[in-house]
């Protein structure tokens, strides 16, 4: 990744995180890049206790030796369980959840006004009712599964700029 596109990543995420963690009905525990992981990632518990995660990264993106490639980002929410954030003290969790992840692959212009979707969406998933999801602020082409959530999607601006010769 070439530098701008380093900062607009980082200022992208950090803006997703804290409106992320305002509109979550539960604390919401941002954590700052380190050796172990590559990028901050904001966690949270869901009400049986397991703790969950949302990742935001450059799915691809121009560098020196491919200048013209395709920024494209990607919204990752329990995926790599292997990352693991600090909890607080006292604080009960019943390990990772394993049981649930979902990645929505995004233009950058796209990403922030997906927060209210993807908030809806830990929500219904907490819920475990995939019927209170609503309907998303970009179009997606999606095949849901007639039992429980799907778990991966993109908008159609990012799936034709990642795939121009499909079309």
């Amino acid at each position: 990744m070439n530098p701008e596109v380093k900062h607009i990543v980082s200022e992208l995420r950090h803006q997703f995180y804290s409106n992320f963690a305002a509109a979550m009905n539960m604390p919401v525990v941002i954590s700052g890049a380190s050796y172990s992981s590559n990028s901050p990632i904001a966690s949270w518990m869901d009400h049986k206790q397991r703790l969950n995660y949302v990742n935001i990264y450059a799915y691809t993106a121009p560098d020196e030796f491919v200048p013209f490639r395709p920024f494209i980002l990607r919204l990752a929410i329990n995926k790599s369980a292997g990352r693991v954030t600090m909890l607080r003290k006292g604080q009960v969790c019943r390990g990772l959840n394993l049981l649930w992840d979902f990645e929505l692959t995004v233009l950058p212009k796209e990403i922030l006004d997906f927060l209210p979707w993807i908030v809806n969406l830990v929500e219904a998933h907490d819920k475990g009712s995939p019927l209170l999801l609503q309907s998303p602020p970009h179009s997606f082409e999606l095949k849901a599964p007639e039992v429980g959530f799907f778990n991966n999607a993109w908008t159609q601006k990012a799936w034709l700029l990642a795939n121009p010769t499909i079309f």
